[in-house]
């Protein structure tokens, strides 16, 4: 039985953060599996049953299935952003039932927090793939009204014709939804296959082969070229990560109305130089 009574006494001087986001931030879950299990009634706060709209401090006492969850993984992670060029053959996630190589393979350790990807690319899809230990930054640059733009270099099989490139333009109706392209620039190619960047404003899968399928084209070659202001860099080769120092990573929290990481309220980081990652950790 849900109990209906405040959870928190909360005092003017203390900082609360809704149960969901910290949990998730502590790496137990995703907002969307954390949200569940407080409609199962699994997490307490200060002994009382925990309702959705919750909201929590470090000073709380919160259990999952009657474990208390330490204040050391409570506290919030440093800020931390990698960049990696995916290459084909990998999947993002980091568990897979088939046995493929991840993109979490090659990721540095997280120490505190856990990564969290920034969008998905599928398995034939390389190129720029961002990831944080900050949820909040994660869910803001994925979130359709911050319009994020995406650019994408892609290669199509196929006789393009200019009233193509205008229904890409103008919006095409999906299974899902219309969808189009904000910008198409050509780069070049030679004979049925052609060079194209695209840029869209939304993450929805396989958005972009689907648009090109839908005039009767095959996408031979994708690759994500730029998110928001952040582009490949052009040193970064294929396989590996490089950590964003705090001028980059306080690009990406300007673009979602986010505090400087000086100030940031989930990273107390100072600023640092941009790493480079050569970890290959060996598939189990």
């Amino acid at each position: 039985m849900f109990i209906n009574t405040p959870l928190l006494n909360i005092k003017d001087n203390i900082m609360t953060e809704k149960l969901q986001k910290v949990l998730a931030r502590a790496g137990l879950g995703s907002r969307r599996e954390i949200e569940t299990w407080i409609q199962k009634g699994r997490i307490k706060v200060n002994h009382q049953v925990a309702q959705l709209g919750a909201r929590v401090s470090l000073e709380d006492d919160i259990r999952l299935d009657g474990r208390k969850i330490s204040l050391k993984r409570l506290n919030p992670p440093k800020l931390r952003v990698i960049c990696y060029h995916k290459p084909e053959g990998e999947v993002c996630t980091r568990r897979d039932p088939e046995g493929r190589p991840s993109v979490f393979e090659k990721f540095p350790p997280a120490k505190q927090g856990r990564w969290i990807l920034v969008g998905r690319l599928d398995i034939n899809t390389s190129g720029l793939l961002l990831a944080t230990t900050d949820g909040e930054l994660a869910n803001r640059l994925m979130h359709p009204s911050y319009e994020i733009e995406r650019e994408y270099a892609v290669r199509v099989l196929g006789k393009v014709t200019p009233e193509m490139l205008e229904k890409l333009k103008a919006g095409i109706e999906l299974e899902d939804g219309k969808a189009n392209f904000s910008k198409i620039v050509e780069a070049g190619g030679e004979g049925a296959n052609h060079w194209y960047h695209v840029t869209l404003s939304e993450g929805r899968k396989r958005e972009v082969r689907r648009l090109w399928e839908a005039l009767g084209l095959t996408v031979s070659r994708l690759i994500r070229i730029r998110f928001g202001e952040f582009k490949m860099p052009a040193r970064l080769r294929t396989g590996q990560t490089m950590e964003l120092d705090t001028t980059m990573q306080n690009q990406l929290l300007q673009q979602v109305n986010l505090k400087p990481a000086a100030t940031h309220s989930l990273s107390r980081r100072k600023s640092s130089t941009i790493s480079r990652s050569h970890h290959t950790r060996r598939r189990r």
